[in-house]
């Protein structure tokens, strides 16, 4: 197979949670475990950062990649889901992985794979442990894909654990109530392993230390820092000082303070992250976000409202599991909307989220593609308004433009 056809094959062999949801979890570690051993035990063959949150684990996990870049590390990187690319998933020092690795990979494990019937997400990140291997990292930050507990990511022995918050999102698979979705969270905490929690939060500290306790790991609590990152937003002011935290409690790694800001202000150079806060144009400005839940929604359009600008456009979308109601009770009604789909099976299809945007008594109208609603707000624009693209990984995936990664 060449590079398209084993991309063909990952996304509809097996069931892929992105694209599909539920169908795609397994319930325990049985199966990646399985497929590690197949491999030769690769996680166990560097050392590990692992980070989980609800939001920022993405943002944090770039962040601790390019600090330990900066200190002279070969760093790994493994976050998903991608937005552009599948190479987007693996990384090391900001270099994607390779096509042929993957297609190697895929064609050499094939056989192994169909027989045990193993997820998109569990491939994936075996294929991510095997390349980090093979390269010799010295470190990888490995962001949990979902929860934390019962992720595949889970099998690794992390020098340190970074966990940046808990809000309400995914609750079908991980509670209904924030100290039930920090319990799945807390299941990355390891046995005398460092844990820093970036948000301070009485609600969920008490699991974090009920759990810290049990598997004996020093708990700390994220202190203040005055550093500064080239990602934009207020809400990035949390993550820095979770992942400032984090370096500072694992003297594995020498990292010096040149080193942790000339690291927070290269990131995007160093990892080539994408798609926070991301300014598309000016005049009209275009901003796009992939914040997808209430809280991580309600962070940015309050870094929404420090801009300024005539009048407010939105191009939005979301996924079918969103409960539209949550989302729309602190959306900007001073905004015209542009309600779209994906390009993707979970995406909530236009008709239904006009629903829910009509009972709110929005102002909008509906477009049969992102790439028209944004086409739309484009032509509707003055030079002094100001556009958002946002509500969905997905959306923002389909209008950025792409890179040379």
């Amino acid at each position: 197979m060449d590079y398209a056809a084993t991309l063909h094959w990952l996304y509809t062999q097996l069931p892929m949670y992105q694209r599909v949801g539920a169908a795609a979890l397994n319930p325990n570690l049985d199966r990646i475990t399985a497929l590690a051993a197949h491999l030769g035990n690769p996680h166990l063959k560097f050392k590990s950062i692992h980070v989980a949150g609800t939001n920022g684990k993405g943002s944090s996990s770039h962040m601790l990649a390019s600090v330990l870049q900066e200190a002279g590390y070969n760093v790994g990187l493994y976050t998903s889901p991608h937005l552009k690319d599948f190479k987007e998933r693996v990384r090391i020092n900001g270099i994607p992985i390779t096509e042929e690795f993957v297609v190697d990979f895929v064609t050499e494990n094939k056989d192994f794979f169909e027989s045990k019937g193993f997820s998109f997400f569990e491939m994936t990140v075996a294929l991510a442990f095997q390349y980090f291997a093979s390269n010799q990292v010295n470190v990888a930050v490995i962001e949990v894909g979902l929860g934390g507990r019962l992720d595949a990511t889970n099998i690794i022995m992390p020098q340190g654990c970074l966990i940046t918050n808990i809000s309400l999102d995914h609750q079908q698979f991980l509670g209904h109530i924030r100290p039930e979705i920090a319990r799945e969270k807390a299941g990355i905490i390891k046995p005398k392993t460092p844990v820093v929690v970036a948000e301070h939060d009485a609600e969920t500290l008490p699991v974090f230390k009920e759990i810290a306790l049990q598997k004996n790991a020093p708990l700390h609590s994220a202190s203040l820092h005055e550093y500064s990152t080239d990602l934009l937003g207020d809400y990035q002011k949390q993550n820095i000082n979770g992942v400032v935290s984090l370096l500072q409690v694992l003297p594995q790694f020498s990292v010096l303070e040149s080193h942790i800001i000339d690291g927070l202000q290269r990131v995007v150079k160093n990892t080539g992250l994408r798609g926070r806060w991301e300014i598309l144009g000016l005049q009209p400005k275009i901003i796009a976000d992939v914040a997808h839940n209430p809280a991580g929604l309600q962070a940015v359009f309050a870094q929404l409202r420090k801009e300024q600008f005539d009048n407010l456009h939105i191009v939005f979308g979301v996924v079918s599991d969103k409960k539209v109601s949550e989302i729309t009770a602190f959306l900007p009604k001073k905004a015209h909307y542009y309600l779209c789909a994906a390009d993707v099976p979970r995406a909530m299809n236009t008709p239904e989220l006009a629903v829910e945007f009509k009972k709110s008594d929005f102002s909008f109208c509906t477009h049969n593609s992102v790439q028209h609603a944004l086409a739309a707000a484009k032509t509707a624009a003055s030079k002094n308004d100001l556009i958002f693209v946002g509500g969905s990984v997905f959306v923002v995936a389909e209008i950025l433009p792409s890179k040379n990664t």
